[in-house]
């Protein structure tokens, strides 16, 4: 029985759009996205959802909750009455969500970051921040990580990593773009895959990955 994916979204939906690709050839594991919803009223994210045939399309507006906790917890209840999602995929996500959503799918949330954890993560180190602090520390490689979701920001199980070249001249737009096409594209809808294909197994803050990763 295929498993169901729920995709959270907040902008232009460049990672939904790498798993609704890896999806229409197969490469899911089986997994189905089946709702994506989006923090961000208008977000292109939801054209690419309905362009795909997703058939939940919703919005959650960040600005219409005044904590940070409410929004969680309405964010709960929607995915468990619209959704019922057995895996939760945040994509290019930008709102930081409180425990009641780790309790509620636990070991079941993944998120992509565009840096290589314990590097450059954690509160403020979103979007084009990231990569404006890797240039600004000087590193040579790069990268981007999909982990698990805990309470603590960009803190839980790491999935899978990709390492990025920096080279010289980069800008945070260029390197941005490189470590989208070159290490979130592929590892995130990999990581899906194996989540799907249950070869996935967290024992503290390792995750075994049976059979190897593909």
């Amino acid at each position: 029985m295929s498993k169901r994916i729920a995709v959270l979204v907040s902008g232009g939906g460049t990672n939904l759009q790498a798993l609704l690709d890896a999806q229409a050839r197969g490469a899911l594991g089986g997994g189905e996205i089946t709702a994506v919803v989006s923090s961000t009223p208008g977000a292109y994210a939801l054209d690419r959802a309905k362009a795909a045939g997703i058939p939940g399309r919703y919005t959650l507006s960040r600005k219409d909750y005044s904590s940070s906790q409410l929004y969680t917890k309405a964010m709960v209840q929607l995915l468990r009455e619209c959704a019922a999602p057995d895996l939760v995929v945040m994509a290019g996500f930008l709102v930081i969500l409180t425990r009641e959503m780790v309790d509620a799918f636990p070991n079941a949330i993944l998120n992509v970051h565009p840096a290589l954890i314990p590097s450059f993560c954690g509160k403020g180190a979103y979007g084009l921040h990231v990569h404006e602090q890797a240039l600004a520390y000087g590193v040579k490689l790069t990268g981007a990580t999909v982990h698990f979701v805990t309470e603590e920001p960009d803190g839980g199980p790491i999935v899978l990593q990709k390492a990025v070249e920096v080279r010289e001249g980069d800008t945070p737009e260029v390197l941005q773009r490189r470590v989208m096409e070159e290490a979130e594209w592929n590892i995130l809808p990999q990581a899906v895959a194996l989540f799907c294909e249950n070869r996935l197994s967290v024992e503290g803050r390792l995750v075994h990955i049976s059979g190897g990763a593909t």
